[in-house]
């Protein structure tokens, strides 16, 4: 691993840096080959990093399979201590995770310390769930015998996290593992490896056993997943990103029954009814709509507002973007941080063309930032269709279509007229409408009269083909364990 100054320059203590590359256990074997970081704000390279391939993989399933009994069979309380002191690192070391968040992924620091934080959310919560892992006992039909139930780690564990959330998604996927028993093969985006690995060189400081943790530096998924899903020693695989990709590793998966746990794409509706609070849905729409510029996969895609309040909403909520200021996440009051790359810019610039050509009307935005980079301003768009593109597709950018409706059964139609089914927001007063709407809405997560609903105590997920599985909570404990019915006779 080599780093660039224009990366050390923003940490306080790079020496954690150090200790990754003195621990080879937490890394397969890696050849020559090597691959860059890029600062997406700048262009600048921030790290050089090995570029493993399948055999390395291999060697990482290897020491994961080697450690899985041990750690398994730890008192639950010592995996909780070893989550606890992981936590509390991350807590301690965070302004610099922050800063390597940002620098390789470009959103504003202020959201990346958040982000730190939300990541230790979850491995504080898992270091308190890995002690409530209960069975159950069953009345037997005879006195001879007893009937009970016992839980047991899947075994080893196949990760891979996105680039938007490359902490947090960390966090959240190998946490629940880590506290069931279960050890963890890594695989972060090639994009945002690098405060993966930083967090990874913090857990081994945490004191957790050789082997229990392994990542995988690669700058091209696909032979990673394929080895993954095909290694019989992997029982779980653990994905966030495309539907399109999601599908393949199922495919993958299929030949050997592996579980999965997939969280997928989304085209998030955003409603607002004619008896909401505007003010309100105007901020929860922005929350909703412009975290992160936009590249979440619960971001609002398609905003749906009443004929009676359109008019309001949409003054109001263009005149709100206008304010939002983009730029360099490491700059003071910069909202909204670049696009991942020039695919992204390509997909915005698509989507707003086709609005254009349909009939739509650029409220605000609408344009790259300069000639060249990854800068893109927030945009709101009115008079929107069924037809246009970024009413159909996931655009994954600092993008707000605005669709006027009048009938409310209609509109919750519309809403689940997609194949996904991530997250829905809607504002309302109306008890009734709410209570209605809610049950109605075909998503895993339904946002009532809020913009942010993400938390560790919540489950995380989504229907149809937004995913399987849910993440945090105590249901994305029972996605890392196995049931276990035991009978035993001649009692």
């Amino acid at each position: 691993m080599t780093l660039t100054p224009s990366l050390t320059a923003h940490l306080k203590n790079p020496e954690i840096f150090a200790e990754l590359a003195s621990l080879p256990d937490l890394s397969a074997t890696g050849g020559a080959k090597r691959f860059p970081v890029l600062n997406p704000s700048t262009g600048e390279l921030l790290a050089i990093l090995p570029d493993m391939e399948a055999a390395d993989v291999g060697v990482a399933i290897d020491r994961a399979d080697a450690a899985r009994v041990d750690w398994a069979g730890l008192p639950a309380r010592a995996r909780s201590d070893a989550l606890w002191q992981w936590h509390q690192l991350i807590l301690y070391h965070s302004d610099d995770l922050a800063a390597i968040l940002t620098a390789e992924m470009g959103k504003p620091l202020a959201e990346a310390k958040s982000e730190i934080a939300h990541a230790a959310a979850y491995l504080q919560w898992y270091a308190e769930e890995a002690n409530r892992i209960y069975g159950e006992t069953i009345s037997a039909s005879s006195n001879d015998r007893r009937m009970l139930v016992i839980k047991q780690p899947i075994g080893v564990i196949g990760a891979i996290t996105p680039w938007n959330f490359p902490a947090s998604m960390v966090a959240r996927k190998i946490s629940p593992a880590l506290a069931a028993g279960c050890t963890v093969v890594l695989k972060p985006a090639e994009q945002t490896p690098l405060v993966a690995g930083a967090m990874f060189a913090l857990a081994r400081q945490a004191g957790f056993p050789n082997g229990v943790l392994n990542l995988i530096y690669a700058s091209e998924g696909d032979a990673v997943g394929r080895q993954l899903c095909s290694n019989p020693k992997v029982r779980k695989i653990s994905f966030t990103g495309s539907t399109e990709v999601g599908r393949l590793l199922m495919r993958q998966c299929s030949d050997q029954i592996k579980k999965v746990s997939f969280e997928l794409g989304g085209n998030a509706p955003f409603i607002v009814f004619d008896d909401a609070d505007v003010d309100g849905a105007v901020e929860g729409a922005i929350q909703a709509k412009f975290r992160n510029a936009g590249q979440t996969c619960v971001s609002a895609n398609r905003l749906y507002v009443h004929s009676s309040v359109h008019d309001e909403f949409a003054e109001k909520f263009a005149e709100r973007v206008r304010t939002l200021r983009v730029g360099d996440g490491f700059k003071t009051d910069v909202a909204i941080g670049p696009l991942i790359d020039v695919r992204a810019i390509a997909k915005i610039e698509a989507h707003v063309s086709d609005a254009v050509i349909k009939g739509a009307t650029i409220r605000c935005g609408g344009n790259r930032i300069g000639p060249s980079g990854t800068f893109f301003e927030p945009t709101v768009i009115t008079e929107v269709t069924g037809t246009m593109r970024l009413a159909r597709e996931e655009t994954f950018g600092p993008l707000a279509p605005i669709i006027r409706f009048d009938d409310p059964d209609q509109v919750v139609h519309a809403a689940n007229d997609t194949i996904y089914g991530l997250a829905a927001y809607f504002y309302a007063s109306n008890l009734k409408r709410v209570w209605r709407v809610a049950e109605a809405l075909e998503y895993g997560m339904v946002g009532i009269n809020t913009g942010r609903m993400s938390s560790e105590a919540a489950p995380f997920g989504g229907l149809k083909q937004s995913g399987i599985g849910r993440e945090g909570s105590r249901h994305g404990l029972e996605d890392y364990l196995e049931m276990k019915y035991l009978c035993i006779g001649g009692l």
